[in-house]
């Protein structure tokens, strides 16, 4: 079973049993540990995955890190456990920034079971930074941060190539914070520059004022263009007659009685085109079946986005959400768009 397989399995469970576990003994157990088993670490041996490490240190005597992964005779990872729905700030990685020092460890984690927040000494050497470098979280991931993750599973891991790849992750996230929030709420400096790109008089406080508000529009116009463009993509496709056959399990269509219909065509499309506003629409594809078609995520079966109920008398779509298949009549195929709210989160659960 690959990695990605492991960890959409452990996903489930835990949105299963999140909320009966309350402790932070309970996720440590529960999540925690399952996690680990899932990147190849064999929890049953202590000497590879050390429970309650104690590193005694100047500030404070007696103080344990919840586990610490070794790698041949080299502890390589310190990991602090936090209970379900903590807010996993710096705050709470007080015993994470003090082992880190003491220890040969370069890698420390920080956790709820379901979020791993990953720090190393990317600034100064033998000093845990304050910003994480990289973030997992079991709800919400996609194939990059899975390939990311797969540098720290046991067979993969590699200091050298984890810490040549971290820093870029670090300032790539740092940057994307900061995007976002000049999208939000426009800075000064950013303003001043684009108004001077575009303004040729001197720029006053009205002018500066004026540009403020038309900078904070262009920008969430330039947004909707590209959302607008990736839609019209969708939908620019070849005519629905002409499309060919999906093939299933290596035979043709007409070898296993399957034909994809113009209606399950259309409809496929018209959820790529709600789906464009969150993704590729590449990754949403279609894989049909005797009794239904199944529209994908990445063409994975584990990552249903819907089913497509097209009867003679009467169609319907079973929408995938975390609570399982919600079945939507439809009076006909372009009803699908009076669910759009409902298939974004089914998407956006893989994302």
């Amino acid at each position: 079973m690959d990695l990605i397989d492991k960890l959409n399995e452990l996903a489930t469970r835990i949105h299963r049993q999140k909320d009966t576990v309350l402790t932070e003994e309970a996720a440590k157990t529960a999540f925690v540990l399952p996690f680990l088993q899932a990147l190849g670490y064999d929890v049953f041996n202590p000497s590879e995955v050390i429970p309650e490490l104690t590193a005694d240190h100047g500030v404070k005597k007696g103080e344990k890190v919840d586990y610490a992964i070794r790698q041949g005779d080299r502890i390589v990872i310190l990991i602090e456990c936090k209970s379900i729905g903590t807010t996993l700030s710096t705050k709470c990685a007080g015993q994470l920034f003090r082992y880190f020092a003491v220890t040969e460890a370069k890698f420390g984690v920080l956790t709820d079971g379901i979020r791993y927040i990953f720090f190393s000494d990317l600034e100064n050497e033998n000093k845990m930074d304050d910003r994480p470098f990289f973030e997992f979280n079991l709800f919400q991931f996609n194939e990059n941060q899975v390939d990311e993750l797969k540098k720290f599973t046991k067979s993969s891991f590699d200091l050298d190539t984890i810490i040549s790849t971290a820093s870029n992750l670090k300032y790539h996230k740092a940057l994307l914070a900061e995007i976002k929030t000049e999208f939000e709420s426009p800075s000064d400096d950013l303003i001043r520059m684009l108004t001077s790109r575009v303004y040729q008089g001197r720029i006053t406080q009205q002018v500066r004022d004026q540009f403020a508000d038309l900078c904070y529009k262009a920008m969430r116009d330039y947004v909707r263009e590209q959302v607008n463009d990736r839609l019209k993509s969708a939908l620019e496709t070849e005519s629905i007659a002409e499309a060919p056959i999906v093939e299933k399990a290596g035979k043709s269509a007409s070898d296993n009685e399957i034909e994809t219909t113009p209606e399950e065509w259309e409809a496929y499309r018209i959820i790529q085109a709600i789906g464009a506003e969150l993704v590729e629409t590449e990754k949403i594809t279609i894989r049909d079946a005797k009794s239904y078609c199944a529209i994908l995520f990445e063409d994975n079966n584990r990552r249903p986005i819907c089913r497509l109920y097209f009867g003679k008398t009467k169609i319907s779509a079973g929408i995938f959400l975390s609570e399982g298949e919600e079945n939507c009549p439809l009076e006909k195929v372009s009803t699908l768009y009076q669910h759009k709210d409902m298939i974004k989160a089914a998407i956006q659960q893989y994302l």
